[in-house]
C-alpha cells in the first residue's frame, strides 16, 4: 500500500490560522507583531518569497514592513537598515533575505541583528541555544517545520532511529539538535550522513524516521528506505521537463514513486516541508513579539 501524505499545506494552514488567532489576542493587548524583511537585490525567487513573506504577515493579522535595496548596496548601508530595525520597537523581527550580493559577507549581517529579533534563527546565539535546548531560542524556520510536520501526524519519535542526510546550518544541523533533545516531537537516536558518509544506503535503510535535506534531486530511493518508516523530503530541486509548460517541474532529493512504495508516511515536493517555512517565521515573529511584551 503506498505511503501516507503528509500534507504540509494543510498543517501549515492550521499553524497560520492559530497564529492570526494569537496575534489579534495580542493585538487586543495593544501589541501588533511586526516582522521587518530586507531584500538586496533583484533576484526573481528571492523577490517571490518575499512577496509571499509580506502577504502571509497581513493575513495573519501582522505589522509587515520590505525594505528593498540595490544590489549596489555597500555593507556599511545594509547594516544601518538593520541597525534601525533593531531600534525600532514596533518591529519584533527581522529577516535579510539571502543570498546577498558579493560585497556583502552574510555572517557580518547575521550576526548584527539582535538575537531577540533573529527570527530566522541564524544568529550564532539561537544557534547555540538550539544545540542546548534552550528553549527561549529561535529555531530556525524549516527544521522548526519538520519537527511541527512529525508531531502533528503523530509520527513517534522518542527512541526512534532518525537519520539526517545533509549537514547544512539552515537544516541538518539544526534538525541533528531539534530531534536528539529530551521534548516533544524529539528524543531520537540521531545520525547525520553527509558527502563524506560511507555506504548512504546503510544508514538511510535503518531509519524509522529519515529527514533528506541534501540539495541532490531524487538521490534517496525507495530501495534505500526501510519498510514502514517515516520520509521526510526537505528538498526541492528544479529537472527539466519537457512536458510541462514551463519546461520544468519541482522534485525532491528522494525519488517518490518508489519510495511511498515502502515508507508508511511521506511528505510531498512541493506542499510538503516548503509551506512550513513560512508558518514557523509567522510563528517566531509571534512569540518575539510576545517576549518583548514580557520583558
Amino acid at each position: 500500500m503506498p505511503a501516507e501524505l503528509i500534507d504540509g499545506a494543510a498543517i501549515a494552514r492550521e499553524i497560520r490560522d492559530e497564529v492570526a488567532r494569537e496575534t489579534a489576542a495580542l493585538v487586543a493587548r495593544g501589541v501588533r507583531p511586526g516582522l521587518a524583511v530586507i531584500l538586496v537585490g533583484d533576484d526573481p525567487a528571492s523577490a517571490v518569497y518575499v512577496q509571499s513573506k509580506g502577504k502571509a504577515c497581513e493575513e495573519a493579522g501582522m505589522h509587515s514592513v520590505t525594505i528593498r535595496l540595490p544590489a549596489s548596496t555597500t555593507e556599511p548601508e545594509l547594516l544601518a537598515h538593520v541597525d534601525a530595525l533593531n531600534a525600532d520597537p514596533a518591529i519584533h523581527g527581522i529577516l535579510v533575505q539571502m543570498p546577498l550580493p558579493k560585497q556583502i559577507d552574510p555572517d557580518v549581517v547575521i550576526r548584527r541583528i539582535r538575537p531577540d529579533k533573529d527570527v530566522d534563527g541564524f544568529h550564532p546565539v539561537n544557534v547555540g541555544k538550539v544545540l542546548i535546548g534552550d528553549r527561549d531560542g529561535f529555531v530556525p524556520c524549516t527544521p522548526a517545520g519538520v519537527q511541527e510536520l512529525l508531531l502533528r501526524s503523530g509520527v513517534e519519535t522518542k527512541g526512534a532511529e532518525c537519520v539526517i542526510v545533509g549537514r547544512s546550518n539552515i537544516v541538518g544541523k539544526p534538525m541533528m539538535a531539534l530531534m536528539v533533545q529530551s521534548g516533544r516531537a524529539a528524543n531520537a537516536t540521531v545520525t547525520v550522513c553527509h558527502s563524506a558518509t560511507r555506504d548512504l544506503a546503510a544508514h538511510t535503510a535503518r531509519a524509522d524516521i529519515l529527514i533528506v535535506a541534501a540539495g541532490r534531486p531524487r538521490m534517496i530511493t525507495g530501495a534505500m528506505v526501510k519498510p514502514g518508516a517515516t520520509v521526510i523530503d526537505v528538498g526541492i530541486n528544479r529537472v527539466e521537463d519537457a512536458s510541462t509548460k514551463s519546461g520544468y517541474r519541482l522534485v525532491g532529493d528522494v525519488d517518490f514513486e518508489s519510495a511511498r512504495q515502502v515508507a508508511a508516511r511521506i511528505t510531498p515536493v512541493p506542499k510538503g516541508v516548503g509551506p512550513m517555512t513560512i508558518a514557523m517565521l509567522l510563528s517566531n515573529t509571534l512569540r518575539a513579539a510576545r517576549q518583548a511584551l514580557a520583558s
